[in-house]
């Protein structure tokens, strides 16, 4: 239900959505439809702005609008899982697993390593 009223206050655009009206177009009661709001906040998904529609006190909803994101395969290159033949094998729970991987713990470590050093750069500059 969460996806559908991302949806409805996405398509209300600029001027986005009262809360009363979120929860009559979802099809649920007003308990409900604030508590669906109140969750899209917390995920960072919309921004709740008080208002008084017709007497009542209310919410104006809006989706919060972030750039997108770029994704990279630089974020998982060399991940030594992608070459390992025991790929088929590996699972969390199996003898051969992500958890106890040493190849794996190592890369990321090593991951972590690099992004610290160049936060560090980056600040430094």
């Amino acid at each position: 239900m969460e996806k559908r009223a991302i949806e409805i206050i996405k398509k209300a655009g600029d001027e986005g959505v009262l809360q009363s009206d979120l929860w009559k177009m979802l099809g649920t009661d007003s308990r409900e439809g604030s508590r669906i709001a109140i969750r899209l906040e917390r995920k960072g998904f919309i921004e709740r702005e008080p208002t008084v529609h017709a007497g009542k006190k209310t919410y104006r909803l809006r989706l919060i609008k972030r750039p997108p994101r770029k994704i990279s395969i630089a974020t998982v290159k060399g991940c030594p899982c992608f070459v390992c033949p025991d790929l088929t094998k590996c699972a969390i729970g199996h003898v051969i697993n992500p958890v106890t991987c040493k190849k794996l713990t190592t890369w990321i470590l090593e991951q972590i390593s690099s992004q610290l050093e160049e936060s560090e750069r980056r600040g430094n500059d």
